[in-house]
């Protein structure tokens, strides 16, 4: 449940970052009459991501459980794929996401008024569906699914809450630590979403080597105890995974982890040289004040 209230409240709070910005835009061009084409871009986008989460949820009981398997590790596969590529470009995109947002805007009011409805439902539908899939990929791995599902929208309506205290100037929030730490945090719960995929490959004969653990943890964390419980709800801990598995779960972590980290230092020395430069430009500029001061006393 706290990897699916974490879900929801991050990528709650993207949609309301993203929200927030595209009406505080169309309101400061004096367009408030384009917010109704907005809202239904918006709406759609909602409406999408909830089709999907019951796609997910009771289309694949029509299926055999080969395909199940089958159609459940593939989602969980691509599930990691958009929370990764969504970290890393938050990560490197966060700081230009409002200028970025407003160009969008300019461009879909000078097409037409249906632009306008596409750009919220592409804005926004891209949290829902990464939030769709990330959820469910989550419960199928062991969470509970009525408290996977009760999770995740507990964190959206936590979201819904903050993004209306930033926009009233009611609350403060450090939304870049936030989205670091949460996405550091998400990247072990993808870890194990991913090696949960590839053991529904293996159930269904895709990959071999199921049956075949590399290990046994079940001595230390009993499927049944309450600690068992919460690693496998939160990260899809497996006392006894594949080989598959591991690889798969140690890959992803060698890799991204690293990955992420020299993204983050990037983003710090870019921040400190962008600050270095303005105190530069603002030094220099109070140089020459002074010396455009400094010529007049002594003109006579």
């Amino acid at each position: 449940m706290l990897a699916t209230y974490l879900i929801g409240l991050r990528e709650g709070l993207e949609a309301g970052l993203v929200v927030g910005i595209l009406v505080a835009y169309l309101a400061k061009l004096g367009r408030r009459d384009l917010l109704g084409r907005l809202w239904i871009g918006i709406g759609l986008a909602i409406a999408v991501a909830l089709g999907i989460g019951a796609a997910l949820t009771w289309g694949p009981y029509a299926m055999t459980f080969q395909a199940q398997e089958i159609l459940g590790g593939v989602l969980s596969i691509v599930a990691v794929a958009m929370v990764t590529w969504m970290t890393f470009w938050m990560g490197t995109h966060g700081a230009a996401l409002s200028k970025e947002l407003r160009s969008s805007v300019d461009a879909a009011i000078d097409r037409s008024w249906f632009a306008l409805v596409v750009l919220g439902a592409v804005s926004v539908g891209r949290e829902g569906i990464e939030t769709a899939l990330f959820v469910w990929a989550n419960a199928a791995g062991g969470s509970d699914p009525l408290f996977a599902t009760l999770g995740a929208v507990l964190g959206i309506l936590t979201a819904v809450v903050i993004s209306w205290g930033i926009s009233r100037g009611l609350v403060r929030f450090n939304l870049g630590r936030f989205f670091t730490w949460t996405g550091l945090f998400l990247i072990f719960v993808a870890a194990g979403v991913l090696a949960y995929g590839i053991g529904d490959l293996q159930e269904a004969s895709v990959i071999p080597g199921w049956g075949t653990p590399a290990y046994s943890l079940v001595a230390i964390v009993p499927p049944g105890s309450w600690y068992g419980t919460v690693l496998a709800g939160i990260f899809n801990f497996s006392p006894e995974p594949t080989w598959a598995q591991v690889f798969a779960w140690v890959g992803y972590v060698v890799i991204t982890v690293p990955l992420y980290l020299l993204m983050l230092r990037r983003r710090s020395r870019a921040r400190a040289a962008a600050a270095a430069a303005k105190a530069a430009a603002a030094s220099v500029a109070a140089s020459a004040g002074r010396v455009v001061t400094q010529e007049r006393i002594e003109t006579p």
